[in-house]
C-alpha cells in the first residue's frame, strides 16, 4: 500500500502547483502568439485595403469625369431644336417601326400646320439672326412648318403599283426639262416589262422671287399629262427639305406600293434601262435597305458666307453624315415608308441631302456609292460619245436637248458598244469605244 502520511502530501502539492504554474505558462505563450497573429492579419488587410483602395481611385481616374454628366446643349439653333426632341423621342429602334405615327407631343417646331406663321421666337434665340441672309431668316423663321396642302394632285399615277417611281424636284418655270423628260428617260408606261410612274414635285411660285404668275400653265399641264404635284408653299433651294418630307408623306399615302424610288433633280439623265437591269440583279436580302448614290463623306458645313451652301455656326455645328448627293439616288419602296416616319422626328436642314443622310443615320443605315451615279458630270472628252452612257444610271447636268439626243442613242438599236475594261483595283473608268 502506498503511505498517505505528511509528507507525501507535501510532495503531491508540490507536484500539482508546478503543473499549474507549466500550464499557465504555456497558456500565457498561447495568448502571446494568437494576439500576434491577430496583429499581423490586421496590418495585412489594412495594407490590402489601401492597396485596393489606391487600385480603385487610379481606376476611378480612368472614367471620364463628366461620365453621368449630359453633354452640353450645343449654342447652334438646329442642334438645341433636334436636342430637345432627341429628349422626347429616344430612338432605339433601327427601323423606325416604335416612332409615333401622328405628330402630337412633338415640339412646336416640327409640328407647324398650314396655314403657317413666321415663328418670331427664333429671332431672340439666335444671336446674329439679323445679320445672317435673308435666305436664312426666312427658313428659320418657317422651320417648324412642314405641312402644306396639295394645289395639284395626280391620284391616278400610283392606280397600278408601279416597279419604279420617278418622283423629279421641279419649279413651274421648268417646262421644257418636264417635257423633255416626259419624252426620253421619265417616260411612263412600260419598259422592258417593268411599270414605270413618274411625278413632277413642285411648290409655288413667289412674286417676292420675281417670278411671272404661271399657275394657269401649271394647272393646264397637270390636267393635261396628270404627273404633277404641287404644294401651297414658296418653292425655294432651302425648301428643297420641305419637299423632301412632303414627298414622303404623300408616297407613304398614294403609292407605298412602289417597288423602288428614284428621286431627282430635273437637270439630269437617267439611264432608266440599265437602272432596271441594276434592280433586277439585286439580291432580295439587300432590297430592304437599298439606297444608292453618289455618296460623298466626311463632309462639313461650309463657313464661307458667298457660298450656296453656306452654314452659319449660329444654326449647326458638327459633321455631316454620309448623304448621297441630291442631284439623284435610288432607294427601296420599304426604305422611303421609314424614311417618312423618322423624317417626323429629325429637324428640317436646308439641305436637302445632307438632311436625308441625317434621316438614314437615325435608321442606322448609311448609302451605298454606286460608280453609276456621276453627279459631277464625266470627263467631256467622253461626253458626245455614246457608249459612255450605256452603263451610267445617272448624269448631271444635261439640258432638256442632251436628254432627248442621249436617250435616242442608248435606245438606237443600230448603236453597238464594247467595253474593255482597264485593270484598276480602285474602281476605274472603263475605256468605251463605238464599233
Amino acid at each position: 500500500m502506498t503511505s498517505s502520511g505528511p509528507g507525501n502530501l507535501l510532495n503531491a502539492c508540490g507536484e500539482g502547483i508546478f503543473k499549474m504554474n507549466s500550464n499557465w505558462k504555456t497558456t500565457k505563450v498561447l495568448g502571446l502568439m494568437m494576439l500576434a497573429n491577430f496583429f499581423i492579419y490586421i496590418v495585412v488587410e489594412v495594407s490590402r485595403s489601401y492597396g485596393q483602395g489606391r487600385d480603385i481611385y487610379s481606376r476611378q481616374k480612368l472614367t471620364p469625369k463628366h461620365f453621368w454628366k449630359k453633354p452640353e446643349v450645343s449654342p447652334a439653333f438646329w442642334n438645341r431644336v433636334q436636342d430637345r426632341l432627341d429628349d422626347i423621342y429616344y430612338l432605339t429602334v433601327a427601323n423606325a417601326s416604335k416612332a409615333p405615327n401622328n405628330l402630337q407631343g412633338i415640339p412646336h417646331q416640327l409640328n407647324g400646320t398650314s396655314p403657317c406663321k413666321p415663328d418670331t421666337r427664333v429671332t431672340t434665340e439666335i444671336e446674329d439672326f439679323k445679320s445672317l441672309p435673308q435666305r436664312f431668316q426666312d427658313f428659320l423663321l418657317y422651320m417648324r412648318c412642314r405641312s402644306y396642302p396639295l394645289i395639284t394632285d395626280t391620284s391616278k399615277v400610283c392606280s397600278k403599283p408601279p416597279y419604279l417611281l420617278l418622283a423629279v424636284k421641279s419649279i413651274a418655270t421648268h417646262f421644257d426639262r418636264r417635257q423633255a423628260i416626259r419624252e426620253s428617260w421619265g417616260r411612263a408606261g412600260i419598259i422592258d416589262g417593268r411599270r414605270i410612274a413618274t411625278v413632277f414635285l413642285l411648290g409655288k411660285t413667289d412674286p417676292t422671287d420675281h417670278f411671272p404668275d404661271l399657275s394657269n400653265m401649271v394647272k393646264h399641264e397637270a390636267e393635261l399629262y396628270g404627273d404633277i404635284l404641287q404644294w401651297d408653299y414658296r418653292d425655294s433651294f432651302f425648301n428643297l427639305t420641305l419637299k423632301e418630307v412632303l414627298f414622303l408623306e404623300w408616297f407613304g399615302t398614294h403609292c407605298a406600293s412602289a417597288k423602288y424610288v428614284f428621286k431627282g433633280d430635273d437637270d439630269v439623265f437617267v439611264n432608266t434601262r440599265h437602272m432596271l437591269a441594276h434592280l433586277g440583279n439585286i439580291s432580295v436580302h439587300k432590297t430592304q435597305d437599298l439606297f444608292i448614290g453618289d455618296v460623298i463623306a466626311n463632309a462639313g458645313p461650309h463657313r464661307t458666307r458667298h457660298l450656296k451652301y453656306y452654314i452659319p455656326e449660329s444654326v449647326f455645328r458638327g459633321v455631316y453624315p454620309p448623304y448621297a448627293g441630291g442631284g439623284g439616288y435610288l432607294y427601296s419602296g420599304n426604305l422611303g415608308l421609314r424614311l417618312r416616319t423618322i423624317s417626323r422626328l429629325v429637324t428640317l436642314y436646308p439641305i436637302d441631302d445632307v438632311y436625308t443622310g441625317m434621316c438614314l443615320k437615325r435608321l442606322g443605315l448609311v448609302p451605298e456609292k454606286h460608280m453609276g451615279f456621276k453627279t459631277f458630270d464625266i470627263e467631256e472628252k467622253h461626253r458626245e460619245n455614246p457608249c459612255a452612257y450605256k452603263n451610267l444610271i445617272l448624269v448631271h447636268p444635261r439640258t432638256p436637248q442632251d436628254m432627248i439626243r442621249i436617250w435616242s442613242w442608248i435606245n438606237d438599236p443600230k448603236a453597238k458598244c464594247y467595253i474593255a475594261p482597264t485593270q484598276d483595283t480602285k474602281g476605274g473608268k472603263r475605256h468605251k469605244k463605238n464599233k
